[in-house]
């Protein structure tokens, strides 16, 4: 919650218990007049028994002594906060529980009243929502920024379990944001960009339209509140100057409905002050540039009544080509349906229309907040619950494959994209993917398993690359391969929180079991060194180390060497001293064994980009912390200052059965001829080489051109037959080996 409370004693006071008789079943006590408590009264009054009430007013009571004492920093008592959130639940038709949760929200966090009071005197199922909407305490050493975050994937997480945790807290913000006027400027900022970029985005995403809308204007009004005022000013100017031109239309969409017997209601509605404000900067209009700030609302009875209404406004006025949405037959992921179709009006200004059911404006209206505001059995009703479950299970999901929760949070906000675009299974099946989904962000919203495995996409039956961005109708079939897995570029184009998440988990995984791998045998060669047999290291002594470093298990101390983390020999000697006999220090430690390099050790060994080395360059291994093992030719300039350090370095030597390519820079000065470049590849494919990159300087002014190239070899007997073949072209008149920049060459 918003701290707004100034904190007193009277929390800790015991609350006494209160029977049904001792107050009148639907009025509160302590109610002065002016009381937010008159409102709630006549809200529960429509749609509770009596019964359901006094549970409210216990709760109330209960929470009006664990605040006494208590102000907001707008000077009202504290449990005016609690009553205007029970309010705006109540607007809802929430339930029993969930009132009392917003009731006693803020009682354990503020108050000391522990959980299990709240589980004693209300039940189960309401102390779980008040933990679920209850702040962690604060560890030592923690900044604000990762409380904050540990704060939201607490939250997020239990609104998984249970949706209602969520409903109460965009109640319990959006009158935060009401009643922000009291707070210093540079708190409500913070408030106000925090509420833009989580809450706002979640009640549009369980479609609870109205609640969204005023948390974002009101953030809008706290982070720029000059463009704010600019606005509004201009709309409520541009509504009396529109009023004939909107009348007249309104009554020419009554009179065509009215023709063709079809019943409806029709309104006129005006775009929310942060939707204009969007549009503009998305746009990059002025604001006499926007000409649908205000629209029209038709509701009619049914589903075939909608397209009715369409065909009959397209006959009144001409719809604009590429204007028409039809979210009846897609809805979008948080359930709206509508059909919205711009029209030329009359003077040529464009009318948006908005046509949809009685029950789809419910849910519009109330999103998942409908199964308690109408009691019904809805089909779309039911579907979106089921949607909105799946949402909350991908979370769960999310949250167990993100290592910290600034990750998590990274992941949740990418999951709450607004615009979505609709593409097909090779089944008929449709999903909904964010704006900007790529192939793989498609294969990983089918299937993780799926994702982990593509290696090629068709869409609608063509050929297409990953990283191709989905568009609305797409027909997309991924291919996959048993032998494939995550690509880290991936990391550069996928937009989907599921997607990112995965990809991190499977990479970090794979780094794990590589550096622990090379960590073995790094290790291995320090027990060498120490004349100690690897083989003959007990269990036992592995305990005693993994006690001492904090560790799990064996695993973490092997990819901590691997990664550099932990010194290999330190660890050897550790490991010995742990042993049923002392380390034999009579013994001279002899120098440490070669590392064999096969290139094939995956994210456990790195190839420095600095000198780019291949086999057949003389090498050496240097530890980086979080890197592992880094490959450097043992003449590059970046490991100068290193040298002197020897635990910072291993000797290393190629392998000899090598069967990868490596890459390496060339840069070949050509006369400026056409067809050189051809001629170049053609020479680079006859020596059995691959082209990773090519890139080509603008010439100075001479006759001669400089031709960069990232080229794959085997080693550098390999580089050598290339460079003899790239030497026969007439006009190439030098050759150089790059290591690092273009502009440090070594000349072959």
């Amino acid at each position: 919650m918003s701290k707004t409370a100034i904190k007193s004693s009277a929390g800790t006071q015991p609350v006494k218990s209160h029977t049904a008789e001792s107050y009148q079943a639907t009025e509160p006590p302590l109610l002065p007049a002016d009381s937010e408590t008159s409102q709630l009264t006549i809200l529960l009054k429509e749609y509770l028994t009596p019964a359901d009430i006094e549970q409210v007013w216990a709760a109330y009571r209960y929470a009006a002594v664990a605040h006494a004492g208590q102000t907001r920093k707008t000077g009202e008592p504290y449990i005016t906060h609690p009553v205007a959130v029970a309010c705006i639940l109540a607007k809802l038709h929430l339930d029993v529980p969930t009132l009392l949760a917003a009731l006693l929200h803020d009682v354990v966090e503020d108050t000391g009243v522990a959980t299990t009071e709240i589980s004693e005197k209300f039940g189960k199922q309401v102390a779980e929502l008040v933990d679920g909407l209850t702040k962690l305490d604060k560890i030592e050493q923690q900044s604000a920024a990762q409380a904050q975050a540990e704060n939201f994937r607490k939250m997020l997480l239990a609104m998984s379990q249970d949706v209602r945790v969520i409903l109460v807290k965009l109640a319990d913000r959006l009158h935060n944001m009401q009643t922000l006027d009291a707070m210093k400027t540079d708190k409500q900022k913070r408030i106000a960009h925090e509420t833009l970029d989580i809450y706002a985005p979640i009640a549009n995403r369980l479609g609870l339209n109205p609640i969204f809308q005023e948390l974002e204007d009101l953030s809008f009004k706290y982070l720029y509140p000059n463009r704010y005022k600019v606005i509004a000013k201009a709309i409520k100017t541009a509504r009396g100057n529109r009023k004939e031109v909107i009348s007249k239309i309104l009554e020419s969409i009554k009179t065509q409905l009215a023709e063709a017997k079809i019943e409806a209601t029709v309104e006129g509605r005006e775009k929310h002050l942060y939707s204009i404000y969007r549009k503009m900067t998305g746009k990059t209009v002025k604001l006499s540039q926007v000409n649908d700030i205000y629209g029209f609302r038709v509701l009619v009875k049914d589903t075939a009544t909608c397209y009715l209404t369409l065909g009959s406004l397209h006959a009144l006025y001409k719809p604009i080509p590429g204007k028409f949405k039809d979210y009846i037959a897609i809805s979008k992921a948080n359930g709206y349906q509508s059909l919205h179709t711009t029209l030329f009006g009359p003077f040529g200004t464009p009318i948006e229309v908005q046509i949809r059911s009685i029950e789809m404006h419910n849910i519009a209206e109330a999103g998942v907040a409908a199964h308690w505001l109408y009691k019904t059995t809805d089909a779309h009703l039911t579907k979106l619950q089921q949607q909105t479950h799946q949402w909350l299970q991908r979370l769960v999901e999310i949250q167990t494959e993100s290592d910290d929760s600034y990750e998590f949070l990274e992941h949740f906000k990418v999951d709450l994209f607004p615009d979505e675009v609709y593409v097909f299974t090779p089944k008929g099946n449709i999903l909904a993917l964010p704006k900007g989904a790529t192939a793989v962000d498609f294969a990983y919203a089918v299937h993780t398993d799926v994702g982990n495995s593509c290696v090629a996409v068709k869409i609608n039956h063509e050929q297409a690359p990953l990283r191709t961005e989905m568009r609305n109708g797409d027909q997309v079939e991924i291919i996959t391969s048993s032998l494939a897995k995550p690509n880290p570029a991936w990391l550069n184009y996928v937009v989907s929180g599921k997607a990112r998440s995965h990809i991190r988990h499977y990479l970090k995984s794979m780094q794990v079991t590589e550096s622990a791998h090379m960590g073995e045998r790094i290790l291995n060669i320090a027990l060498r060194a120490l004349h100690a047999d690897p083989a003959e290291i007990t269990d036992k002594q592995w305990q005693k180390v993994m006690r001492d470093y904090g560790a799990k298990d064996k695993s973490e101390i092997l990819s901590d060497i691997g990664l550099g983390k932990r010194v290999s020999l330190m660890v050897a000697h550790q490991l010995l001293a742990s042993g049923q006999g002392a380390l034999d220090t009579d013994k001279t430690s002899k120098p440490l064994d070669t590392i064999t390099i096969k290139g094939s050790e995956g994210m456990a060994v790195q190839f420095a980009q600095c000198c780019r080395p291949i086999p057949g360059d003389p090498i050496l291994g240097f530890i980086n912390k979080d890197k592992g093992l880094v490959i450097h030719t043992h003449d590059c300039p970046a490991i100068r200052k290193f040298k002197l350090d020897p635990d910072k370095w291993l000797d290393v030597d190629w392998d000899t059965d090598n069967k990868r390519l490596f890459k390496v820079n060339l840069r070949i000065v050509v006369v400026d001829a056409p067809g050189m470049l051809a001629k170049i590849a053609t020479a680079i494919a006859l020596a059995e080489s691959n082209i990773d990159s090519v890139n080509i300087e603008e010439p100075d002014g001479s006759q001669y051109s400089n031709v960069n190239f990232t080229v794959q070899v085997r080693n550098r007997v390999h580089l050598a037959d290339l460079i003899r073949n790239l030497r026969k072209i007439p006009d190439v008149v030098r050759i150089g080996r790059v290591k690092g920049s273009y502009n440090q060459e070594k000349i072959q």
